[in-house]
């Protein structure tokens, strides 16, 4: 049986999975869970988007005892972004099970506020390697009790540098403890991850393959000097409402994105070089569809998740099969059919046998078609609104959707995402009514104060 119906699960994890509409098992869960459930490592390997994540969170929830205030389950990602949505599912999973505590702890922000929340322990903490071993340096953060590591996306948190500060954290750990290890790829470097901290560990194999009703992908073959011009005619003849582009390195990204913007597009920059702020709200108005083109490094959007997002481009082709799969998997999710583009120059075509060869289906190719400089250029519907004021302030989703559905007189529709931080609120608004709205909330009152409200720019 694959339906989530023929696990043994607590009560409060069966309303979790039925409140988040989980019913039947990806094949990654019907692998791997009972196992997990059972207490044994696993080693896992699965491609984005596979349901992985709840997998090892639904172990993770099943392990730890509510009432028992100790810090019993530890997850280690490569990025910020990816430990933001772990803790996400980890969090919806376990809304029924009550008083249970997730912190997620990743650098990029001041340690005074992560040092304040771990004056009360966690049941489950959720973070980067650099961050959770500068807390465990300090003596903040107990690892005596764990009962669950998971390490995330392991290929990538080495690539990364990230191998010393594993090990630091793992000696720490509880050696009588269950260790659950997802990757991407089986590189040697996982697999002697695997072997220095696993026991006996259930390897699980989900192939790596994308069929054709889940994604259509089409090869462009251009030389250096044609891929921008092929680039943009892809985007103004066919008109995806939404476009996540990869470059292999952050100069590319930065210097397509520029070019991109002197042609009218709505384009931002993903990489390495953003802070943590720049990085989240880039990540917001692409979510949001303030933003048409994101323009990418595989680094920067490892674990981005967007959803409905249609079409995914290769401007610079992926270094193996295993990256490229990755890349394409961020289209044609949740059922629903994606778009993947890519631009390959003769010299790289020894890379698509290698893709060839992982699909075992013949590529398709396709003549380049070449867009002109008048060509209406791709804009987002949506503007985002910054307001400065936040969790901390009381706001909520629905405090804003009142000011703009009452005084601002906006309709309902005419409002998309909201996002509520601790210090600030971003909300996205059709581009024909944000003039509008920021009038409104600038001039008016949310929940009877005044805030400060901007265009994100």
């Amino acid at each position: 049986m694959n339906d989530f119906s023929s696990l043994d699960l607590a009560p409060a994890l069966r309303q979790g999975l039925e409140a988040a509409a989980y019913l039947n098992m990806t094949p990654v869960q019907a692998a791997s869970l009972p196992a997990i459930l059972a207490g044994r490592d696993v080693i896992a390997q699965a491609k984005t988007g596979s349901g992985k994540t709840a997998a090892f969170a639904l172990g993770l929830l099943a392990a730890i005892d509510p009432a028992s205030i100790r810090l019993q389950g530890l997850v280690l990602c490569p990025t910020r972004e990816l430990a933001d949505q772990v803790s996400k599912e980890i969090r919806r999973l376990a809304r029924f099970i009550p008083n249970i505590k997730v912190l997620t702890l990743c650098g990029g922000i001041p340690l005074r506020p992560h040092l304040a929340s771990l004056a009360h322990e966690p049941h489950l903490v959720v973070g980067t390697p650099g961050r959770i071993l500068e807390l465990l340096q300090k003596g903040v953060l107990p690892l005596t009790a764990i009962q669950v590591l998971v390490l995330d996306e392991a290929d990538r948190m080495l690539d990364m540098g990230f191998s010393e500060d594993i090990n630091a954290i793992t000696a720490e750990v509880p050696r009588k403890r269950q260790t659950l290890l997802f990757s991407a790829t089986y590189t040697d470097a996982v697999r002697e991850i695997s072997r220095q901290f696993q026991r006996d560990a259930l390897d699980v194999s989900v192939a790596a393959t994308l069929s054709a009703e889940e994604v259509e992908q089409l090869f462009f073959e251009v030389s250096e000097t044609q891929k921008f011009d092929t680039l943009t005619g892809l985007l103004v003849q066919r008109r995806p409402e939404s476009v996540l582009v990869f470059c292999n390195t952050r100069h590319v990204v930065r210097e397509l994105a520029a070019q991109l913007a002197e042609r009218g597009h709505s384009v931002l920059a993903l990489h390495g070089d953003l802070d943590q702020r720049e990085r989240e709200e880039v990540l917001l108005r692409f979510a949001n569809r303030s933003c048409a083109v994101l323009v990418a490094t595989d680094v920067a959007a490892r674990g981005l998740d967007i959803k409905d997002l249609p079409v995914v481009i290769n401007y610079d082709m992926a270094l193996t099969a295993d990256v490229h799969l990755h890349r394409i998997g961020r289209t044609g999710r949740a059922g629903g059919k994606g778009l993947a583009w890519t631009l390959c120059r003769f010299e790289e075509r020894h890379r698509t046998a290698a893709i060839e060869e992982r699909q075992d289906t013949p590529l398709n190719w396709h003549t380049p078609e070449p867009g002109s400089p008048t060509q209406k250029p791709l804009t987002a519907g949506m503007v985002t609104l910054i307001i400065d004021g936040g969790r901390q302030d009381k706001l909520r989703p629905g405090d804003l959707l009142g000011a703009l559905t009452g005084d601002a007189g906006l309709s309902a529709d005419a409002i998309g995402k909201i996002d509520i931080y601790a210090t600030r609120a971003y909300v996205a608004i059709n581009r024909r009514s944000v003039d509008q709205a920021l009038r409104a909330l600038s001039a008016g009152k949310i929940k009877g104060r005044h805030f400060r409200v901007r265009k994100l720019a």
